[in-house]
């Protein structure tokens, strides 16, 4: 019996999984290392619940992919907080790239694009997972994401850059001023998620000229600076997982066709596929 997570910021998807079914699916509040402890961490894994963790001497390994998960320190800090729960389990802690890799490897090398709160891409050979730009979280990096989008929004709109009419909509719908905006982009926990959140404003108004522009820039810098960094980049595919390929699939095909680049798949949550694929991982060993 395996357990096998998928977490960004705001949402853990979760399935426990015997042989070739799944027998629960569940989500839990998202863990991100970045913004809490292994204690904090360890409690979230406690509100699975029993029809989990009534079973979780059974669980031979507990496969987790999370945004934060990086660098060794922060993969560490994951898996000491799953160790308090799952202590009798093996336990594979990759960050969120690596299950967007290999939910959408179809046998073939590959790049993958993930873009959802934050931003990353990998190439996948069926063996490596390989980045030349590793993701960055919303202050240095994340073009192409929803926290990137709401970042350039906000500060269009403090430097009174919007157009008159997205102006107000955004004052009106949100109720916002420079001294509420500052607070929850510096002061108060998960500024990523607050950013992303004004990502549902921009999808429903992005046939305004303005908001499509901003938002091709931003999917043009990812391209440019994660994809097209990638060796052989011309000739591979390149699939796409989160709701940024999903909710703003018609600009993400105009900066692919820009590019030439080579249209794979386009997948906004990834844990069915990814599940399907450590089910043959997993039992073939």
């Amino acid at each position: 019996m395996i357990l096998i997570g998928t977490s960004g910021s705001t949402k853990c998807d979760w399935q426990l999984v015997d042989a070739n079914k799944t027998l629960v699916r569940k989500s839990t509040k998202g863990m991100n290392p970045f913004f809490m402890d292994d204690v904090a961490i360890s409690d979230i894994a406690k509100s699975l619940g029993s029809d989990i963790l009534d079973r979780k001497s059974e669980i031979e390994v507990v496969y987790y992919f999370g945004a934060g998960c990086s660098s060794k320190h922060f993969a560490s800090m994951v898996e000491r907080g799953l160790s308090m729960v799952f202590n009798k389990s093996h336990l594979y802690v990759k960050e969120d790239i690596v299950a967007a890799a290999f939910a959408t490897f179809n046998g073939e090398p590959s790049i993958t694009a993930l873009m959802g709160t934050g931003s990353n891409a990998c190439h996948f050979d069926g063996d490596i997972v390989r980045q030349e730009v590793s993701g960055m979280d919303f202050i240095l990096g994340d073009e192409g994401s929803r926290s990137h989008f709401g970042k350039m929004l906000l500060s269009k709109f403090l430097k009174k850059q919007l157009p008159p009419e997205i102006a107000r909509d955004l004052e009106q719908e949100f109720r916002i001023d420079k001294e509420e905006i500052l607070l929850n982009v510096y002061i108060k926990p998960y500024a990523n998620v607050y950013l992303s959140s004004f990502s549902q404003f921009i999808k429903e108004r992005i046939d305004h000229p303005y908001l499509k522009a901003m938002v091709k820039q931003s999917i043009t810098e990812f391209v440019e600076t994660y994809i097209c960094s990638i060796k052989n980049y011309e000739n591979l595919p390149v699939h796409f997982v989160g709701s940024v390929p999903h909710f703003f699939e018609e600009v993400v095909n105009e900066v692919l066709e820009e590019h030439q680049l080579i249209k794979g798949i386009f997948v906004e949550e990834p844990i069915d596929l990814l599940v399907s694929y450590l089910i043959k991982k997993h039992y073939k060993n």
